[in-house]
């Protein structure tokens, strides 16, 4: 083992547990494999991750918080809500086909990985439902949305009424032909159900 030069992080380990879940797949992945592309000894990784799990929970929170991050952009811009609700499923939709389609050895890997982690997949649906209520919030505000005592709750129906475009179990209807038809439909009937 070459040794390192560079100061061992938990951002570089999670790079490298990337590339090494890639490379050997999650059945075949190891701390041991993770510490060896980096040139450290599997105790150094223990000292940022406690456990494989921790490491592995760990690694998928940072893959599913470049969505939330991505959509964030959009909830913070002023305007109309409509168009806001409109450009956040859209995002959402194309993120979610963009880490299916580009790299689907890496999205297979992380479908097993969401199913074993404990907390991260239900943080990132209460983050994504969160920037949906406060887009519905606001479109409530502006007289753009019909009034609603519970903005969580419309933006969870939203979320849930939209799954087929974001969820990843739907991936692979996500290359067939017509789900941009299908996708724009969906959202205008969701949106017409907004309207005052």
């Amino acid at each position: 083992m070459a040794p390192t030069t560079e100061t061992l992080t938990a951002e570089r380990i999670l790079e490298a547990t990337e590339e090494v879940l890639r490379r050997h797949g999650p059945a075949k992945a190891t701390v041991v494999d993770v510490a060896r592309a980096l040139g450290v000894s599997h105790g150094s990784v223990y000292r940022h991750f406690r456990t494989k799990a921790a490491l592995r929970e760990a690694v998928t929170k940072r893959w599913l918080d470049r969505t939330s991050g991505e959509l964030s952009g959009i909830v913070a811009t002023e305007g109309d809500p409509e168009a806001r609700l409109r450009d956040w499923l859209g995002a959402l939709f194309a993120a979610k086909r963009r880490k299916a389609g580009d790299d689907p050895e890496l999205f297979a890997t992380y479908m097993v990985l969401t199913g074993e982690t404990g907390t991260a997949v239900g943080e990132h649906i209460t983050d994504l439902t969160a920037q949906l209520a406060r887009i519905i919030e606001a479109g409530v505000e502006s007289g753009c949305f019909a009034g609603t005592t519970d903005a969580e709750k419309t933006a969870r129906a939203v979320f849930d009424a939209t799954g087929r475009f974001h969820d990843p179990r739907y991936a692979r209807e996500w290359e067939e032909p017509g789900i941009e038809a299908d996708f724009a439909a969906v959202l205008d009937l969701v949106v017409r159900g907004l309207r005052p």
